[in-house]
């Protein structure tokens, strides 16, 4: 099939890969404009634009696609489809009815659950079993399309944004030949989204990363994982910013109240108290249980567990982190 294709981040680099690999002819690649990053402000190549190039494929990048100058340049390609993967722009109508079979948008959610932005992560933080990917027709809503092939995913008790993200675009490289192969046989489906079950799932922000230890150790350490590997969660110790990367659950009833007494009785059980340090690990009373921190990023230091961590800072139980 005859395909422009359009995606930004690491996540569209494998589909683009296997639309190539099974023998699609991918005319051009839009992306958004290279980003300057580092002090140096040098521009960076989005992951698609390198993947692109790495396939000597004509790639665009233009501010706003709406612009008819691109208008026009899509319709001379003459494509059949348009497959998007978090491209980054919205497509205008203009170009939603150039192509034959339509625009295909592979989406790393179980739509209409999590439209928007961010749905790997926000899948983790609100503690689902499981996910998937989901291609569907555009149209001029964010996607609202008609729903063609699902695919679910399983999120474990370990999965991070990284490591999910990954499942998800190994499944979203499949699913979409799959979708591509029922448009051209003529077996596609269409099935409307149920809007009265859609959730949005708004763009990540720095400021969500922030603990908030009044919270449950069960949403904190959700949130953890779900954040990785950007904005990561952050709290401040000792006085000093510090990422933390991994975590555990630990319940706290009275027996456990009770043997952490012994070792400190000034001890309140106050949410952001530290409440035990070992060798290993410590851990900080949240409004429900406790999280045990295993590894971290102190500012300005590189990440390390936190029997490295400790090693060169002092922790005390009845001291507290974060804000207060």
């Amino acid at each position: 099939m005859k395909i422009v294709y359009m995606g930004t981040p690491e996540f569209a680099v494998k589909p683009l890969e296997k639309l190539v690999e099974a023998g699609h002819e991918v005319v051009a690649v839009f992306t958004q404009p290279d980003k300057a990053k580092g002090r140096s402000k040098a521009l960076v190549p989005t992951p698609v634009k390198e993947m692109a190039l790495k396939h000597n494929i004509p790639v665009y990048q233009p501010e706003k696609l709406r612009e008819e100058e691109n208008v026009k340049l899509i319709r001379e390609l003459k494509p059949e489809a348009i497959v998007v993967a978090a491209y980054g722009q919205i497509l205008p109508v203009s170009i939603l009815e150039i192509p034959r079979y339509g625009c295909i948008n592979i989406h790393a959610s179980l739509l209409p659950r999590y439209r928007g932005a961010a749905p790997i992560e926000r899948s983790i933080i609100d503690g689902e079993k499981v996910t998937g990917v989901t291609t569907m027709y555009m149209e001029k809503g964010l996607d609202t399309g008609d729903i063609i092939e699902v695919s679910e995913v399983a999120i474990e008790n370990n999965d991070t944004g990284k490591t999910l993200h990954d499942k998800l675009m190994n499944v979203g490289s499949l699913l979409i030949l799959s979708t591509l192969q029922k448009l051209a046989d003529g077996t596609a489906t269409r099935t409307k989204q149920d809007d009265s079950k859609s959730c949005y799932a708004a763009m990540l922000d720095k400021e969500m990363g922030r603990l908030d230890f009044s919270r449950s150790a069960t949403d904190i350490e959700r949130l953890i994982r779900g954040l990785i590997p950007w904005p990561c969660a952050y709290t401040s110790i000792n006085g000093k910013s510090a990422k933390i990367y991994r975590a555990g659950v630990k319940a706290v009833d009275d027996s456990v109240r009770n043997a952490l007494r012994e070792k400190n009785p000034e001890l309140t059980f106050a949410p952001g108290e530290i409440i035990d340090v070992t060798k290993k690990n410590f851990t900080i009373m949240c409004g429900e249980d406790a999280i045990v921190v295993y590894e971290l990023q102190p500012e300005g230091k590189k990440q390390m567990d936190a029997a490295g961590y400790l090693n060169g800072n002092k922790l005390v139980t009845g001291s507290f982190v974060g804000d207060r």
